[in-house]
């Protein structure tokens, strides 16, 4: 009998530990949580990076490799000329600055400005202060496109179409691509940091631009990452206000960006086809292939890779700490 309770002892602390490395326990999860969460991961990662691989790859791809069936992710021979074409197509050195500098200079100038306008929000009292903030949620709300009209006459009427000044300067005036969501972004951030370090502050006798630039400021580091990430990403892909600012006026403009060029890339290819050997077959037809395509595109979406290698580490943090998701 004794015996008999000692193996059915066993058996039991042997149950109970499998099923505690199956399911799990309190503070420790099991295999088979792991198993979906890994799952649930590695599919989400296919969904995302499959898309991003396949460009890739095919960028490098001769015409042979293209019309080959067989030929899926390993081309048979890597080939530079595609990305070659499309750098001359797209007129890169020419459209690569004004890119940058259509994205950079507005989302500095939205950073800047939604800083204060944060930090102001979250720090202060003022009479209208809760209208003040019912009025920045309701710039979110208002699709741009409502003001479109209006925002272009203005643009017109100050001759500024053709230029960066019609993205800039909004950025400047806190009206620059969903600068509401900044602005929380910067009120959420600045609310966490306690008050108590301010009061010290000013007992030190430091003025209110030195406890912004010197306590502020540092702290909310993460939150001027992120905000400049998303800021330039979006004026970088933006087409729609890029196209009609830049390029919408009645004097005719040299501005272009590399997305203008990458949404009129058939059009673009056919032009420098004609200019390079003088070749006007198939004007009506879609003359580059699909590798180059992707090479252009390639080259598009690259700095921003580029920039969110570099700045992952604070990007990751700024989400983290402003709860932020979906954007």
């Amino acid at each position: 009998m004794r015996k008999r309770k000692k193996a059915d002892t066993n058996w039991s602390a042997v149950y109970v530990r499998g099923k505690s490395r199956l399911w799990g326990r309190p503070n420790h999860r099991g295999w088979l949580y792991q198993s979906f969460i890994y799952l649930l991961l590695i599919s989400l990662g296919f969904v995302y990076l499959y898309p991003i691989l396949d460009m890739f790859i095919t960028s490098f791809m001769t015409l042979t490799d293209l019309l080959d069936a067989s030929v899926k992710w390993i081309p048979t021979q890597f080939t530079l000329d595609n990305y070659k074409e499309a750098l001359e197509a797209m007129n890169v050195d020419k459209t690569f600055w004004p890119t940058v500098l259509g994205a950079l200079l507005p989302a500095l100038a939205q950073t800047a400005v939604c800083a204060l306008t944060g930090y102001g929000l979250a720090r202060y009292d003022f009479p209208l202060k809760k209208l003040l903030m019912a009025l920045v949620l309701v710039t979110f709300i208002v699709p741009p496109y409502i003001l479109l009209v209006p925002n272009y006459m203005m643009f017109s009427d100050y001759g500024m179409i053709g230029t960066l000044k019609t993205l800039v300067y909004p950025a400047m005036l806190g009206q620059g691509t969903k600068s509401a969501i900044f602005i929380l972004i910067f009120m959420q951030f600045f609310k966490q940091t306690p008050l108590s370090l301010d009061e010290a502050a000013r007992v030190d006798g430091a003025s209110e631009k030195r406890i912004f630039f010197g306590i502020a400021i540092p702290l909310a580091i993460p939150a001027f990452i992120i905000s400049f990430i998303f800021s330039f990403v979006w004026y970088w892909n933006d087409t729609y206000f890029t196209a009609l600012y830049l390029t919408g006026g009645k004097v005719k403009t040299n501005v272009s960006t590399m997305l203008l060029e990458l949404q009129n890339f058939d059009a673009v290819y056919l032009e420098h086809m004609k200019q390079a050997s003088g070749w006007f077959a198939y004007s009506d037809g879609n003359v580059a292939n699909e590798a180059i395509k992707m090479a252009a595109t390639v080259l598009t979406i690259a700095p921003l890779l580029l920039i969110y290698f570099c700045l992952q580490k604070y990007f990751v943090e700024g989400i983290d700490r402003s709860g932020i998701t979906g954007e």
